[in-house]
């Protein structure tokens, strides 16, 4: 089966991640986790909610499967790419693009802290339990949107993040760009997820 490594164009104003979407399931495979206050963490004890989660936003060279009509193939990121779309996703101001299963914009959701894993046993999201690449994009997003928080953070109906963004074929970039959002099913009720495929415009 085809794998395909997608990269940014630099060089488009709308290349790069233009929004991180709460997902059901996450293609990347990767859970966030709900943080409350830091007590409850190191102590288990129940305080007052920080309604920050926090999770992996992209992870380098993972394989994805995608299906566009009769054509299925993968697709990945390298490194450097994820390295690059969360420096763009910054430097543009995005951070409080958010949507909900790729489908609705919800608001009052910001991204408030955001990195590279650069030592798996050393880096912050190891001290929640979260066993992650080196090269991820983490994120941590403040959710002050009442709604989002306690109708699906809290009731576990969204589980991990997804981007949503413009890339171009490695292999074709002088012939189309792609938009994908990184995620495979829609929440709970619904069936399988029908991503916003492939958005392909000539050059």
């Amino acid at each position: 089966m085809k794998i395909v490594e997608l990269i940014i164009d630099e060089e488009d104003e709308f290349g790069g991640i233009d929004a991180i979407s709460l997902v059901e399931s996450p293609a990347i495979e990767e859970n966030f986790v709900a943080l409350k206050d830091q007590k409850e963490v190191k102590l288990k004890a129940i305080d007052k909610d920080k309604r920050i989660i926090l999770g992996a936003l992209l992870v380098p060279n993972k394989t994805i499967y995608r299906k566009e009509g009769k054509d299925e193939y993968y697709i990945y990121f390298s490194k450097e790419t994820v390295k690059k779309a969360s420096e763009l996703f910054l430097m543009n101001g995005k951070q409080n693009n958010a949507t909900l299963e790729h489908k609705f914009d919800i608001e009052g959701l910001t991204l408030v802290e955001s990195w590279i894993v650069e030592n798996k046993e050393k880096d912050k999201s190891a001290i929640y339990g979260m066993d992650v690449k080196v090269g991820t994009w983490m994120g941590a997003v403040k959710v002050n949107n009442e709604d989002i928080w306690q109708d699906f953070v809290k009731t576990g109906d969204v589980k991990g993040f997804s981007i949503e963004g413009f890339f171009l074929d490695k292999e074709e970039r002088p012939k189309e760009k792609i938009k994908d959002n990184l995620s495979s099913e829609i929440k709970a009720g619904l069936e399988l997820l029908k991503l916003k495929e492939l958005l392909i415009k000539q050059k």
